[in-house]
């Protein structure tokens, strides 16, 4: 198990004390605008060291171990929406991982260390319209002519896709099917043959751009590629823990602001001669919830420690990027239900909360998506 100690309770801090200042005072007016400044942000982020914690220091990294990115999730939950904290999240954990381990000291420089200082924002593209969890489906290829590839295809789900510099896209470098013959390649954004097609409306985390992209005759150098050509579904796979680990520290960051939230509201909200939480359905409600969410932290807490070891975590992150799609989902309804009527209203924090937190489910690969994952391997499978 993971042991924290002064210096990552002084880290938290600084995460929290950044956050406070750069985010949470503007997050009404870029929810409203549908949109917050990235470059703007990344910067301040930047600047406090926490866009590159595990990556090495020859980029501009920390080169902390893991523990330091569970507090950093933790704090990025709670954040008072969800689409700063999970464009943030693909920044640090889900466009750049791969680059980091994989990538040429070239390329690091070029694209990796702008990342780290906030120069630079980057994306993942790997959904496209035909092909969301079943990434062997996917079909933008990238056709080698001489020392470029030649691009064509489409993205979609995006997010950062509007104001991306760079984005790391998984494509088609060979004609073998299935989860074969797939590659890395970053994709500087202002290449000719690069476009966004549109900014997608969503039920929740408004203030996160989301795009769909598309890529006609679009060459960059081979050079560009990240890893093996070839190699990209199993660094894809990689990333793909990353992403759920964060996703899962996040979710418990956010719950705990939410379960904290409605116990202030329901001590200061008055019924029948005395407060809401005066109620022992209540108290008891809010008691289980909250040893749920403990158990979702020390599940995360035992997964980082195994990481830490080396261990091969697929099906650990699974377990609980499942567990807390289904947590937070529970905890955003019984928000909203303690909160009644205000509750349901859109100035409320709950209707956010509510919108914002049911991607967990679906984002980073739904639950379906996880339970195929466990029920093979924990031996549930059958032969077709």
């Amino acid at each position: 198990m993971i042991e924290f100690g002064p210096e990552h309770e002084e880290f938290r801090r600084t995460v929290r004390g950044v956050i406070e200042r750069e985010i949470n005072p503007f997050v009404d007016e870029w929810e409203e605008r549908g949109q917050f400044p990235a470059h703007q942000v990344f910067r301040a982020l930047g600047r406090a060291g926490l866009l590159g914690i595990e990556y090495d220091p020859a980029y501009g990294g920390q080169g902390a171990d893991h523990s330091y990115k569970v507090i950093f999730g933790e704090e990025l939950g709670r954040i008072p929406c969800g689409g700063v904290a999970m464009a943030t999240s693909v920044q640090t954990d889900m466009a750049t991982p791969s680059l980091a381990e994989f990538g040429t000291a070239g390329l690091k420089k070029k694209y990796l260390e702008p990342a780290i200082a906030g120069e630079m924002v980057c994306s993942i593209a790997v959904t496209e319209p035909d092909a969301g969890s079943d990434v062997a489906g996917l079909r933008t290829s990238a056709v080698r002519d001489r020392e470029e590839w030649v691009i064509n295809g489409s993205k979609t789900y995006i997010t950062n896709g509007v104001q991306a510099d760079w984005i790391c896209l998984l494509a088609r470098t060979s004609n073998e099917g299935g989860y074969r013959g797939m590659s890395q390649i970053i994709v500087p954004t202002k290449t000719p043959g690069f476009q966004v097609g549109r900014k997608l409306k969503k039920l929740g985390n408004w203030s996160s751009d989301t795009a769909e992209l598309s890529f006609v005759d679009l060459r960059v150098p081979v050079s560009n590629t990240i890893g093996e050509i070839g190699h990209g579904f199993q660094q894809q796979m990689n990333q793909f823990e990353s992403e759920r680990m964060i996703a899962s520290y996040m979710a418990v960051g956010s719950l705990d602001g939410a379960l904290e939230r409605t116990a202030d509201y329901l001590r200061q909200r008055r019924a029948f001669g005395a407060p809401l939480l005066a109620n022992q359905h209540l108290q008891f409600r809010l008691a289980e919830l909250n040893a749920d969410v403990e158990v979702m932290r020390q599940f995360n807490y035992a997964c980082a420690a195994a990481r830490l070891r080396g261990e091969n975590i697929t099906r650990l992150s699974s377990i609980a990027k499942l567990k807390a799609g289904r947590l937070v989902r529970e905890v955003a309804d019984a928000c909203i239900q303690f909160h009644g009527g205000i509750g349901y209203m859109e100035e409320m924090w709950t209707s956010r909360f509510f919108r914002d937190t049911r991607l967990t489910s679906i984002g980073g690969g739904a639950d379906e998506v996880m339970l195929r994952i466990l029920a093979r391997m924990d031996g549930y499978g059958v032969d077709e």
